[in-house]
């Protein structure tokens, strides 16, 4: 990984997906280097596909309703200066008669155009927004998304899908089919077993082409899911859904038995339920109940991320705004967005990276740890990241770190991993790690002891490249006898990296149990280009 040194200024997008019930709006910032800023994110319900289903015609009202909302995104857009203002439409206008008529309307209300996309093309989206922000470790994921008036399922992992397909079954698509308008009754178990029915007869094909196809888990990303989640979230865990929660279909099944038995009044009630969605959350809970009904044994997660944020990342790899992250996993990828946004400097955090990496292999040869690859992998983010409180001010900049990376959202990690490395990145300098530090007080006691153990090693690398300059080119962990020594490549210059190391030797003392000594040796001035990822 080298610094970017293109003269290209950062620019502003925007990405609208109008949707069968909701539209929603995603304004960024997007640096020449690949990293980009959340600049707003909005969604309203516009409920487009409401009675389009049985005339195959958009109603007059909801054609109004969604040009107020598009025009009012589009002037919210522009009052970014975005450039460009990218806006797609699925399936309630894909399939509505009047399509037409619907786009010249919201061409008129915002003098933009909307780009119709097919449900196989939603579905390829959908996957590039939720897989962008999901860790995988080798497995692999149906995704569902089950929106206004289609359901989209893609198999696939970290790097690419192997199957993509549509249904036309969606939350308002089967409650008009279903029920009449006003019907604020509880759901029979008759209704809801005819309900099943048709969902399993539209669905047959493509459960059919899904049964070719292996997958670890379920990850479903639509309000639908989303709400199912928190309401099984707020009655089992006595909270809201929470990032890495993971339910069964015994406890989703259990929440649809719960709201069917429920009228539209109390069903909106519930904990966890969004009262906009009352009336159309049976018809999408039971094509996710009919759909778990043949994965029982897989665990589902729900994620907040969606088509639009598939947009975004289709935009990156089309215009090459990802630079050298596009090859890179998502993991690395968001650190370095990360890590770029706070405009570190990435050559220092490159090496401190570098030394700290080949102190943690030697060490682990040495019999000094036994710490595997996954804190490994996460002294590397840390390493990378250990300096971005700088760009918050020098005063105080390892609390500023902290703070930055627990609130940043990186993708693809879990919290736990999270909170690992933002105490890691804490406590690259002086004071020590305390138990009763909030940092070290959210971890158990294995994670508090990979956080000593890493940022010992993330002390004595940052120590070495002190100066910034790059003066000590290897570091290696040797045991002999009572001691570990620290064998140290150096240029002739390496006074403030010996003085500033002195300073963690009783650090490493308490950690590992052994007295560190140093040996030096100099070798040639280092390449032009130190390290690289």
């Amino acid at each position: 990984m080298t610094r970017s040194t293109t003269a290209k200024p950062p620019h502003i997008a925007a990405f609208m997906d109008i949707g069968t019930n909701s539209m929603r709006l995603l304004v960024v910032r997007v640096e020449p280097n690949g990293s980009y800023e959340v600049l707003t994110q909005q969604k309203e319900l516009i409920r487009l596909g409401e009675g389009e289903f049985e005339s195959r015609s958009i109603q007059p009202q909801a054609i109004e309703r969604a040009a107020l909302v598009f025009a009012r995104f589009a002037e919210m857009a522009r009052s970014f200066a975005a450039d460009p203002i990218v806006a797609v439409a699925t399936s309630a206008t894909r399939e509505a008669r009047n399509r037409r008529r619907l786009l010249r309307r919201l061409h008129e209300a915002a003098n933009l155009d909307v780009h119709v996309i097919s449900g196989r093309e939603e579905a390829r989206l959908i996957y590039l927004g939720v897989a962008s922000g999901v860790r995988f470790e080798g497995e692999k994921a149906l995704f569902v998304d089950i929106g206004g008036g289609s359901t989209e399922v893609i198999v696939g992992d970290q790097q690419d899908h192997t199957f993509l397909d549509t249904m036309r079954l969606g939350a308002i698509r089967t409650t008009h089919h279903f029920f009449e308008p006003g019907d604020d009754e509880p759901i029979t178990k008759r209704q809801y077993r005819r309900l099943q029915k048709h969902i399993r007869t539209v669905a047959v094909r493509t459960m059919q082409r899904l049964g070719n196809h292996e997958f670890d888990r379920i990850i479903g990303s639509s309000g639908t899911i989303l709400t199912l989640c928190d309401i099984a979230a707020h009655r089992d865990f006595g909270r809201p859904l929470e990032r890495d929660d993971q339910f069964t279909h015994k406890q989703i099944k259990s929440v649809i038995t719960k709201l069917t038995a429920m009228p539209l009044a109390e069903r909106s009630r519930v904990p966890g339920m969004n009262p906009r969605r009352g009336d159309i959350i049976i018809g999408g809970a039971a094509i996710l109940d009919t759909l778990l009904e043949t994965y029982s044994d897989k665990p589902l997660f729900a994620s907040e991320r969606t088509l639009r944020d598939g947009l975004l990342i289709d935009y990156l790899h089309r215009t090459g705004e990802q630079g050298d992250l596009h090859e890179l996993s998502y993991r690395m990828q968001s650190v370095l967005r990360l890590g770029r946004k706070c405009k570190f400097d990435e050559d220092h955090a490159c090496h401190v990276r570098r030394l700290s990496l080949a102190m943690f292999d030697t060490a682990q040869q040495a019999g000094l740890h036994d710490l595997n690859a996954g804190p490994r992998e996460l002294l590397e983010y840390a390493a990378i990241l250990h300096d971005i409180g700088m760009f918050v001010a020098h005063s105080r900049h390892r609390d500023h770190t902290y703070y930055l990376i627990r609130h940043a959202d990186l993708l693809g990690f879990d919290d736990r991993e999270i909170a690992v490395i933002a105490a890691a990145a804490k406590y690259h300098r002086k004071p020590q790690p305390r138990s009763t530090d909030i940092a070290m007080t959210v971890l158990d006691e294995p994670a508090r002891h990979v956080v000593g153990v890493l940022s010992t090693f993330l002390r004595l690398a940052e120590s070495l490249d002190r100066s910034h300059r790059g003066n000590v080119r290897d570091a290696r962990i040797a045991v002999d006898d009572n001691h570990a020594v620290l064998e140290l490549d150096t240029a002739a210059d390496s006074h403030l990296e010996l003085w500033a190391l002195q300073g963690h030797t009783k650090t490493f003392a308490r950690i590992f149990g052994k007295k560190l000594t140093v040996a030096m040796r100099e070798t040639e001035p280092p390449p032009a280009v130190l390290t690289k990822i």
